[in-house]
């Protein structure tokens, strides 16, 4: 498997992280883009990583070297420049989050690379067996989902569409552990499991700031001092990007079929809208321009409590469900949402630690008080509350 050649089509940030991941682990490395500035720019990425690396004495210069000798870049993504990919066994797609063109690389490639080689998308919300569906050989086709930045964030979801055979979910599960990732398997639904589960974290917190409980610096405080959170949530979608994170909740909204639980924000949508899009433009919910001043939070311990037990509840829920849903484990959501987006601790665990008739307590609470759909409990977690057992619990409660 070390002497398989990997191909990645995309060499942005993503792209190029999960590049230089198997050119790292041995591999020989196809990449490419559509845009040769950005091809360039991965070139640049990759010498400057590598010498930091050197820099920091966890390679030496020859093995820097080598890393670096492993990737042939690619300027293009016609199926003349594709035809670089014919000896590649596993290629992933990393381009933009758009179905209509993934579609169409897949349809493009399918026919270059030999019919052993796995097709992999690291889409993070799209229907992989939307994407199967433009190839002939559907069975081929496989998510592969990493986290930014592919080379430091340790989970990769596996998404198998319906389509998918337990030859390519295995072979692409087997790669990606060779590359010292951790791995969890979902099924092909909205968002699979972290962009899925962690929706309250970004809506929950969008609906406090709507309904004025407390202001942006406020439930960013409470979340990362009480919470435990690394970033709060204001801070992370400026971090994001409201273009990607807006694109992300809404695509789940609507493969939901439009269930209030994962309802897009105004707010965020007119961000969007004005074109303060977090970091990169200098604005989103704060401002970023030199010497622009950040808002000082209100510091109560009481409404900080509030807001983080809200947060908590719906997030606990969605874990939940996700596993009652059939999306995942109990074990791969644990894992998923501490490894993918470092969560202080598993969502369930959290939850048998705050108590599981707590949870029910302040969603029915929520639900009475606004009437609003999105805070019903799952089937499961009011299960669970019956028979007195652990939101860990792999068995089905009846």
């Amino acid at each position: 498997m070390s002497h398989a050649t990997i191909g990645v089509i995309g060499a942005g940030a993503m792209g190029a992280g999960i590049a230089q991941v198997a050119a790292v682990h041995g591999h020989p490395v196809v990449l490419a883009d559509a845009l040769p500035a950005a091809t360039a720019k991965a070139r640049a990425g990759h010498a400057k990583a590598m010498a930091r690396e050197v820099e920091k004495g966890r390679l030496t210069q020859a093995a820097a070297d080598a890393v670096l000798a492993r990737i042939t870049y690619v300027d293009g993504v016609t199926a003349e420049a594709l035809a670089a990919f014919a000896p590649c066994d596993m290629v992933i797609e990393a381009i933009v989050e758009r179905l209509d063109v993934k579609q169409q690389l897949l349809r493009t490639l399918e026919p270059i690379v030999a019919p052993t080689a796995i097709l992999a998308s690291n889409t993070s919300s799209l229907s992989i067996a939307a994407l199967a569906g433009a190839c002939t050989e559907k069975s081929r086709v496989v998510g592969v989902h990493f986290f930014n930045p592919a080379p430091v964030m340790p989970l990769v979801e596996i998404i198998p569409a319906i389509t998918t055979s337990a030859d390519v979910t295995a072979r692409a599960t087997a790669f990606a552990a060779s590359w010292k990732k951790v791995t969890v398997l979902a099924s092909d639904t909205p968002g699979f499991i972290v962009n899925r589960v962690a929706r309250p974290f970004y809506g929950e917190s969008l609906r406090l700031l709507e309904e004025g409980v407390a202001d942006c610096a406020t439930i960013d405080w409470a979340l990362r001092t009480v919470g435990g959170f690394r970033m709060g949530p204001f801070e992370l979608m400026d971090f994001i990007g409201h273009d990607v994170n807006f694109a992300v909740t809404r695509s789940v909204f609507d493969g939901m079929f439009h269930d209030p639980r994962y309802r897009p924000s105004l707010r965020q949508q007119r961000l969007l809208e004005a074109g303060w899009l977090g970091r990169k433009t200098g604005r989103g919910f704060y401002e970023y321009a030199d010497g622009a001043s950040q808002p000082a939070p209100t510091e109560d311990p009481v409404l900080a409590q509030r807001i983080v037990d809200r947060v908590l509840a719906m997030l606990v829920n969605e874990a939940v469900e996700a596993v009652h849903l059939g999306i995942c484990s109990t074990t791969d959501v644990e894992l998923a949402m501490t490894t993918g987006v470092n969560y202080p601790r598993g969502l369930l665990a959290w939850g048998d630690e705050i108590g599981a008739p707590t949870v029910l307590a302040r969603l029915q609470s929520l639900q009475f008080e606004t009437g609003d759909d999105r805070y019903r409990p799952s089937v499961r977690l009011r299960h669970a509350v019956q028979a007195g057992a652990s939101l860990l619990d792999a068995r089905r409660y009846s």
